[in-house]
């Protein structure tokens, strides 16, 4: 039976068995949308990203991106991820690349270094939202909870964003009853310091195959969001703020990312990070069942 190539990596880490690891599929054109899926439920992943050709004339490449459910427009570490081992399989040079995806066309920058710096889509900012149910389905009392108003943000792909005291990230227990009676599926606790322009965050999918993610892009592009809509980010200009994930999950990633703000409002945002290679292999194709 014949096979497709693939990598998994792990992203948004200098060091290999830390970061988020993901699978990367090459040769995979003539794969119908069900084989990529059966794929990503067999790597069991957060996320499987597949690169193709692209469609769109401006764009470097394709990608297609599915978790163990389903298939998301866009996602970060699988953007990240694919752009770098595409360049250390020699299918483009390092530079600048653009990724075309559900989310549209994303910029990207690739390092010699093994490093890429991904540019969100259009940013979205959601109306705030009421504390109590967010720190019930999270397990946390009212005291956890920190400056600024919880809502959803995102460049590509939203989350909801809860804001906690640092010390409390360590006791966050999701409550899946909970979680769905408020009907949140994606949810970023983090904390933030002011001082160092840096947050601690754990993210998570209720219900979902891979229920906490180690390091996540689009979660990390939506914080740059909800920090200059709160007023702890600069209401105008480019500011950097750096994002510590996975610690608790013995997966200690570093997000490294900018957002720029006109007037209040963020215009833009990024994240770049490393990738380390773990492995490499073929994998079968799995029978056609569309």
């Amino acid at each position: 039976m014949s096979g497709v190539a693939y990598e998994i990596v792990d992203v948004f880490t200098d060091r290999p068995f830390a970061g988020n690891p993901l699978a990367v599929v090459y040769n995979a054109t003539d794969l119908g949308g069900d084989q990529m899926h059966t794929l990503a439920r067999e790597f069991n992943l957060a996320e499987t990203v597949f690169v193709l050709p692209p469609t769109d004339p401006a764009a470097t490449y394709r990608a297609r991106i599915f978790t163990p459910e389903t298939e998301l427009p866009f996602a970060g570490h699988p953007s990240v991820g694919a752009a770098v081992t595409s360049v250390r399989r020699g299918l483009f040079p390092p530079g600048e690349v653009v990724q075309e995806c559900g989310a549209g066309l994303l910029p990207i920058t690739v390092t010699e270094a093994g490093a890429a710096t991904l540019t969100g889509g259009t940013p979205r900012l959601g109306d705030p939202l009421d504390p109590a149910p967010l720190l019930q389905l999270a397990g946390l009392t009212d005291d956890a909870y920190a400056e600024g108003a919880p809502r959803s943000a995102g460049c590509g792909l939203d989350w909801v964003f809860l804001p906690v005291r640092r010390e409390a990230l360590a006791d966050v227990r999701i409550d899946l009853p909970a979680a769905e009676r408020a009907g949140v599926t994606d949810l970023c606790v983090f904390s933030w310091s002011a001082e160092t322009s840096e947050a601690h965050s754990r993210v998570y999918v209720p219900g979902g195959a891979v229920p906490e993610d180690p390091a996540t892009g689009s979660a990390a592009l939506g914080l740059g969001l909800w920090l200059v809509a709160s007023g702890l980010l600069p209401p105008d200009g480019t500011s950097s703020y750096r994002v510590h994930q996975g610690i608790e999950m013995k997966r200690p990633s570093r997000l490294e990312c900018t957002v720029t703000a006109v007037g209040g409002l963020a215009t833009s945002a990024t994240v770049a990070g490393h990738v380390c290679p773990i492995a490499k292999g073929e994998i079968i194709v799995p029978p056609f069942i569309g």
